[in-house]
């Protein structure tokens, strides 16, 4: 059974949603200072784990402690978050992950996002569903899991353990059950849609009803799944490690695991066949980065929005905002303003690179920016997408991209669910680890007795032929997945991630700009309230843009609130620590100590030796 460290079990006391008069650590100010923090930050000399869930942290914890590395570790925690943050991520997860390989000393991008099946074609949505993808409900949403893959990947170039080792705490979670927490009992009793699946009424309803906060929860299926993927190893052992681990991996996505998953797709409905699944591989890749004030800041090239962070910070790269002070007016009108413009780009530029060109060398210059930066007024809130034309700073300019359509109908959610976890160890290897079902559930159907539910990542598509995110077989969609790996000086410096959909880009930039730009630490800048927006078209179906949309945490001052509104901007407030769910881990270059966060918005946790 799972142990949580001293530390850990302590912050439990505090865990979940707190409200502005919670506990806060006892070595942080009692003023309303930008120095009062809820929660400590979790210091350490040798590793440290960061997760939206202690159980994430302590399968992690324990592997270091073992004698594994980040890479093992990471693992280990991913799949133990699979099983204690079920309805945000699992096996049946897409992802996306950065790595810093400290033998190495390069960062890498691992691109684990899901692919369409072979079926699923714009001409079979037109005919057969008038035109539509399902939101984030049910097989026809889904796309190939990426997770077991990425596994796979990490444990085969990087790690030093076998999935016996790594997996023991999930399955045990799975197997023998956890003391199910609050925010996963809240969702599985509010998410309708999974009332409607058998299968998964099955495996979160036991007893016909949905389990109570503390109640023991047990996923026996999931565990047995992962236990065929040891048993694969173990049966493949004497071929050496790299056979045994690609033994395990196959069983997923070649063996009676996929042959399963095909025929339960077939016989309700889906698209998934076999051959999806055997075709699938994961990739390492090389991200993309840029120069910002001297820190490299590095994300996920294909498949990803995480770009359009980098086009963000360029064009804020040209302003004071020190100077204009933090979540003033100014600062929030500049940065929102920003964002707005680089979404725009995002959505005409951004997508699978397996089938699309991506034109990053005029997206990142810092030309391209000094240009789309004379459009931010700095009176004015802009109301419409304006996509630029970065092709005119390239030396060799591809063929311009087709822009996107705008919708302002229907009510597609820019906001979803997803999990992190981040992990570095006592050489700095450091692992940034984003893995999502999309939304609460995914697609909402457990496949079959494999305990594990699909992503519905499928419902990110377009359906107009000739856009970068337009659907096609084997596909990946233009994913909202994504964190932040940041070096100084070419030492490896900070990760950060966060779930959200399409507001992930906003809780990684403004918790790196509440570092770089005000000097906070990581605990202070994880908790410093937020702004999000909706003024550009959502990644869901049907992709509805809200024109002039502003919102602010109530910490936000009323002050600051009115002078946005007489910029234009269409706001309204939200709960005081309702936006975000942050976690990070950030390495002092002098010291070396590492200093971990978590935010006390969610049930996230840190942990630092």
């Amino acid at each position: 059974m799972l142990r949580l460290p001293c530390a850990v079990i302590c912050l439990a006391l505090i865990g979940g949603s707190l409200p502005a008069f919670a506990v806060r650590a006892q070595d942080e100010p009692a003023a309303d200072s930008p120095a009062k923090t809820m929660r400590p930050v979790i210091r350490g000399r040798q590793y440290a784990a960061a997760s939206m869930k202690a159980e994430a942290v302590r399968a992690a914890e324990h592997i270091l402690e073992a004698g594994g590395n980040a890479f093992d570790a990471i693992v280990a925690g991913q799949a133990a978050l699979s099983v204690a943050d079920a309805a945000l991520n699992g096996v049946g997860s897409d992802a996306v992950l950065l790595v810093y390989d400290a033998h190495a000393k390069k960062v890498f991008s691992i691109n684990a996002e899901g692919t369409a099946p072979q079926l699923a074609t714009i001409d079979w949505y037109n005919k057969n569903l008038g035109g539509k993808l399902p939101e984030s409900d049910g097989l026809l949403s889904g796309t190939v899991p990426g997770v077991v893959d990425a596994w796979c990947i990490l444990l085969d170039r990087w790690g030093t353990m076998s999935f016996a080792q790594v997996l023991e705490q999930a399955i045990d979670l799975a197997e023998n059950g956890f003391p199910i927490g609050n925010g996963l009992a809240r969702t599985i009793a509010a998410t309708r849609k999974i009332r409607k699946y058998p299968s998964t009424m099955r495996v979160y309803f036991p007893n016909g009803k949905a389990p109570e906060p503390g109640e023991i929860f047990r996923n026996p299926d999931l565990a047995r799944t992962m236990r065929k993927l040891v048993e694969a190893e173990k049966q493949n052992a004497g071929r050496g490690r790299h056979e045994a681990l690609k033994a395990a991996r196959d069983r997923f996505y070649k063996g009676d695991i996929a042959q399963a998953m095909a025929r339960f797709s077939e016989e309700n409905g889906g698209l998934f066949r076999y051959e999806d699944f055997a075709k699938y591989t994961a990739k390492v890749e090389e991200p993309v980065s840029i120069d910002y004030r001297g820190y490299q800041i590095f994300k996920n090239a294909s498949a990803s929005q995480g770009p359009a962070e980098l086009f963000t910070l360029n064009l804020l790269e040209g302003f004071d905002l020190k100077a204009m002070g933090h979540n003033s007016a100014a600062y929030i009108h500049t940065s929102c303003e920003a964002l707005k413009l680089a979404f725009a780009d995002r959505d005409k530029y951004l997508g699978d690179m397996d089938f699309i060109h991506i034109p990053f060398e005029g997206l990142l210059s810092k030309e391209y920016a000094a240009e789309r930066r004379k459009l931010i007024d700095p009176d004015k809130a802009s109301l419409e997408l304006r996509s630029g034309t970065p092709e005119q700073f390239m030396k060799n300019p591809p063929p311009a991209a087709q822009p996107v359509k705008v919708n302002l109908s229907g009510e597609a959610d820019h906001e979803g669910d997803t999990s992190y976890i981040a992990v570095v160890d006592k050489d700095r290897n450091m692992i940034s680890f984003t893995p999502s079902l999309h939304s609460a559930f995914g697609t909402g159907v457990v496949m079959g007795d494999t305990g594990l539910i699909f992503n519905c990542r499928g419902d990110y598509y377009s359906l107009i032929p000739g856009e970068a995110n337009a659907l096609a077989p084997g596909k990946r969609p233009r994913s909202t997945l994504q964190s932040t790996l940041v070096m100084k000086n070419g030492q490896p410096h900070m990760i950060m991630g966060s779930p959200g959909a399409d507001y992930q880009i906003m809780m990684t930039m403004q918790t790196l700009l509440n570092v770089i730009d005000f000097g906070m630490n990581v605990q202070q800048a994880i908790e410093a309230p937020h702004w999000t927006t909706r003024a550009f078209p959502a990644s869901p179906f049907p992709h509805t843009m809200y024109p002039g949309d502003l919102a602010v945490e109530g910490r936000v001052p009323e002050a600051v609130r009115q002078t946005l509104i007489a910029k234009g901007h269409k706001l309204h407030v939200t709960g005081p620590w309702s936006t975000g769910a942050m976690a990070g881990i950030i390495v002092d270059l002098k010291s070396g100590v590492l200093s971990a966060g978590a935010d006390p918005r969610t049930e996230a946790y840190a942990w630092s030796k």
